[in-house]
C-alpha cells in the first residue's frame, strides 16, 4: 500500500511519523501465553501510573493535541490507545478479541501510540491517505455503530473511512479469517526512535504469536 499524509495533518502537525507493518500471518481466536504478557504490563503500569499522569505520556499528549488542534475533544474521543491503558489503571480487564487484534492492542500499550490493524485484503485500492473527517463523513467504528469522525485523524482507502485513533472500520477490520495484515503506528509525537521501536516490538508478537516472519516495515 502506498500511504500519503495530507497537507491537513502536516499543518497541525508537522512532526507526524507513521510507520507501517506488512505481514502474513495466521490467527487464533487467544494466546494464553500473550495474556500473561499484558496482564504483567498492567501491573507494572498500575504500580507506576496514575490515569492523570498518564496524560503525559508523551505518545498519548501529542495524540490528544492532535485531536484539539483538529477540533476534537480528546476526553470525549478518547485515543485507544489511551482508553485501553486507562482501563487497566482501573483494574478492569480488557475484552478478549482474537490473537492479533489483542498483540496489536498490547503493542499500542506498551508505547503509547494508537495504532491501527486491518486486514489489507479489504482494502479498496492500493493508497491510504491520512486526512481529518469531515462533518457528515460516514464512519463505522467497530462494535460501536456510526460515529462521528469530524475532527480525528482518519486514514482513507479508496471508497473512504478506514482508521481513526479512536476506533477503526468496521469495513476492514481483522477476523479469524485474516491472513494479510496491515498495521499502522501513528507518532504524533514526532520520536522517529520510539516509533521504530514500536515498529519492531510488533513484528516481535507477531512472530511469536502468530506464525509471521515478523513482516515487512517502512516509515513514512
Amino acid at each position: 500500500m502506498k500511504i500519503i499524509v495530507s497537507n491537513e495533518i502536516e499543518t497541525v502537525c508537522p512532526c507526524f511519523v507513521g510507520a507501517a507493518v506488512e505481514a502474513n500471518v495466521t490467527n487464533s481466536p487467544c494466546s494464553e501465553h500473550l495474556w500473561h504478557e499484558i496482564d504483567a504490563l498492567g501491573e507494572r503500569y498500575r504500580r507506576e501510573i496514575t490515569t492523570e499522569t498518564l496524560k503525559k505520556m508523551p505518545s498519548i499528549e501529542a495524540t490528544r493535541q492532535v485531536y484539539k488542534a483538529c477540533g476534537k475533544d480528546p476526553s470525549r474521543y478518547r485515543p485507544a490507545a489511551e482508553a485501553l491503558i486507562r482501563r487497566m489503571l482501573q483494574g478492569k480487564e480488557l475484552y478478549r478479541i482474537d490473537t492479533l487484534v489483542d498483540l496489536i492492542n498490547l503493542a499500542s500499550i506498551a508505547f503509547g501510540y494508537s495504532i491501527g490493524g486491518f486486514d489489507a485484503d479489504k482494502f479498496v485500492g492500493d493508497t491510504l491517505t491520512l486526512g481529518v473527517g469531515r462533518e457528515g463523513e460516514p464512519y463505522e467504528g467497530i462494535g460501536r455503530g456510526m460515529i462521528n469522525i469530524a475532527g480525528l485523524p482518519v486514514y482513507r482507502d479508496a471508497q473512504g473511512g478506514v482508521g481513526t485513533p479512536t476506533s477503526d472500520n468496521e469495513r476492514t477490520k481483522i477476523t479469524l479469517s485474516t491472513t494479510h495484515l496491515l498495521v499502522l503506528i501513528n507518532g504524533y509525537d514526532g520520536n522517529r526512535d520510539n516509533v521504530m521501536a514500536n515498529a519492531e516490538y510488533l513484528s516481535e508478537l507477531l512472530r511469536r504469536y502468530a506464525d509471521s516472519d515478523g513482516g515487512v516495515t517502512c516509515l513514512f
